[in-house]
C-alpha cells in the first residue's frame, strides 16, 4: 500500500506539473510577451466589450510581462502602450497568448495564441504595406469574408468609427452586414446603433445632449453650451498639441467670459494626475476624466477618437466646426466670438 501511494501521489504531482505548464488554469487567459528596446514600464489594459471595467496595468520588467485575467466567455482586450497606441488582442478562457516584437516598431510586432490574433496579426502585417486608401479596401473586404468573427467587430470600429477620419456610410454598410449574418450579437447591434447616432453628429447639425460627471463630482450637461459659443475638445498630458489648445482656449475665455462656454475631456488613464494638470493650469471650466480613455462614454457619443479632438458649437446648439488645428484656434474660435 505504501508503494502504491508514493506511485499516486508521484503520478498526480507529475500531472499537474504538466497541466500547470501548458497554460492557464480554468476559464483564466493569460497573455506574456517580450518587447525589445524597453527596459521597465506600464502598459494599460482595458475592454472594449465588458470583460471587466476600468483600467488594469501591466509591469513591464527587462522587456517581459505577463497578465492573467478570469474569462466566462471571448472577450476584446486593449493594450495601450507607452506611447499611447494602441493593440487589440483576442481573449478567450483558457487560452494564452504571447506578444513578441520591437517597441520601437510596433507596428511590426506579432500577437499569436489563437486563431483570431493569429488572423489579425498576418492582416495587420498585410496592411503594414499597403496606403490609406487600400487599407480601408482591404480591411472591408475581411469584414464581407468575415462577417461573424469577433475581429470583423474590432475591425470596423478601428478602422471606419473610431478614427480621426471616419466612414460612417461604409460602416452603417458593413455594419448591417455582420447583423443580418449575426442577428443575435448584441455587440454588433450596439455598434450599428452608435454609428447611426455618430452619422448626424456631423457639420451643421444639433449637438446631441449628453451628460456626465466632471472632476469635481459634479453633473454637467452639453445643453449648458447652448447660449453661448460652445467648445467641447480632447486632451492628455502626454500630448502636447491638445494642451496647447487648452492653453489657448483659456485665453480667450479670459477675453470672452460672456461668451464662451467650455467642456473638455481628458484621456489620461491616472485621474490623480488630470487633477494635477488642472489645478496647475488653473483650468476654470468642467473637465471630464474617468480614466477609461478612449471609453469614456462621451468619447463615444460624440465620437472624439482621438487627441486633440474638438467640436464648436454656435450660441444656438449647431456643430460649425471640428478638429480645428492648435495654430488656428484662436483665429477661428475669435471670429465666432466677435
Amino acid at each position: 500500500m505504501k508503494h502504491w501511494g508514493i506511485s499516486y501521489w508521484g503520478l498526480a504531482l507529475g500531472c499537474l506539473l504538466l497541466l500547470s505548464s501548458c497554460g492557464p488554469e480554468g476559464d483564466k487567459f493569460r497573455l506574456s510577451g517580450r518587447l525589445r528596446n524597453i527596459n521597465q514600464g506600464d502598459f494599460f489594459v482595458y475592454s472594449t466589450d465588458g470583460a471587466f471595467v476600468g483600467i488594469d496595468t501591466i509591469k513591464v520588467r527587462n522587456g517581459r510581462f505577463s497578465y492573467e485575467k478570469e474569462m466566462r466567455k471571448d472577450f476584446t482586450l486593449m493594450l495601450v502602450f507607452p506611447n499611447f497606441s494602441e493593440q487589440a488582442v483576442f481573449a478567450s478562457p483558457g487560452e494564452e497568448v504571447e506578444i513578441k516584437g520591437d517597441a520601437t516598431h510596433l507596428r511590426e510586432m506579432t500577437i499569436y495564441g489563437t486563431d483570431e490574433n493569429d488572423e489579425l496579426t498576418k492582416l495587420r502585417i498585410r496592411l503594414n504595406k499597403l496606403t490609406p486608401p487600400e487599407v480601408a479596401g482591404e480591411v472591408a473586404k475581411f469584414i464581407e469574408e468575415n462577417p461573424t468573427s469577433i475581429v470583423s467587430i474590432h475591425l470596423l470600429d478601428r478602422y471606419f468609427v473610431s478614427t480621426k477620419t471616419p466612414d460612417y456610410t461604409e460602416a452603417q454598410r458593413l455594419a448591417a452586414l455582420m447583423l443580418k449574418a449575426n442577428p443575435d450579437n448584441g455587440q454588433i447591434r450596439k455598434l450599428k446603433k452608435q454609428i447611426d447616432g455618430l452619422k448626424n453628429n456631423r457639420l451643421q447639425a444639433m449637438l446631441p445632449i449628453i451628460t456626465a460627471t466632471d472632476l469635481k463630482g459634479q453633473k454637467i450637461t452639453t445643453a449648458q453650451l447652448k447660449g453661448k459659443v460652445g467648445v467641447i475638445s480632447t486632451w492628455a498630458t502626454w500630448n502636447y498639441p491638445s494642451m496647447d489648445i487648452q492653453r489657448k482656449l483659456q485665453k480667450l475665455q479670459k477675453k470672452y467670459p460672456q461668451d464662451l462656454s467650455l467642456i473638455s475631456i481628458c484621456l489620461d488613464g491616472n485621474k490623480q494626475e488630470c487633477k494635477k494638470r488642472v489645478e496647475r493650469d488653473s483650468l476654470q471650466w468642467p473637465v471630464v476624466c474617468d480614466g477609461l480613455l478612449f471609453q469614456t462614454p462621451m468619447v463615444q457619443q460624440l465620437g472624439l477618437f482621438v487627441v486633440p479632438a474638438m467640436i464648436v458649437t454656435n450660441k444656438q446648439g449647431k456643430i460649425v466646426a471640428q478638429d480645428i488645428e492648435a495654430n488656428k484656434v484662436e483665429e477661428e474660435i475669435g471670429k465666432l466670438l466677435k
